[in-house]
């Protein structure tokens, strides 16, 4: 059953573009309450615990590098049926094949630098929602 709960990170190189209100106007203007968000940064070692899941894809290195290069903007959101709209709202990966008016499409330059994460499911937005965020920081 979906818990109309999803996760994101607005990742460093749309922070450091200047794309924080930008990509925050998009999601609320998409029906999306966020329910919790923090401006941080990830250390090497945090970037490497949350994205463990991929140590050993050849990426791996250069994604944890990437995401502990600058600040990056956690937030759960909350609407009905948050994964598949939030999937919808961002885009697709590469932002070339990115639907037009999607996040990505408007705030991400390469498939690499792809300005925001969304998670993929109910599980894993649960998981990555817990990996940033205490039950007293949601609201």
């Amino acid at each position: 059953m979906a818990t109309n709960r999803t996760f994101t990170m607005i990742k460093p190189d749309a922070v450091a573009n200047g794309h924080i209100g930008g990509i925050l106007d998009k999601i609320i203007k998409g029906g999306f309450k966020i329910v919790a968000m923090k401006y941080t940064q990830l250390t090497p070692e945090t970037a490497g615990k949350f994205y463990e899941v991929h140590k050993e894809r050849p990426f791996y290195n250069d994604l944890v590098s990437f995401m502990s290069s600058g600040p990056i903007v956690a937030a759960i959101l909350e609407k009905d049926n948050a994964i598949e709209d939030f999937r919808k709202l961002i885009g697709a990966t590469d932002p070339a094949k990115a639907e037009a008016g999607t996040i990505r499409n408007l705030f991400a330059k390469s498939i690499d630098a792809n300005a925001i994460h969304g998670s993929d499911s109910d599980e894993n937005a649960a998981i990555e929602g817990d990996f940033f965020f205490s039950a007293a920081e949601r609201f």
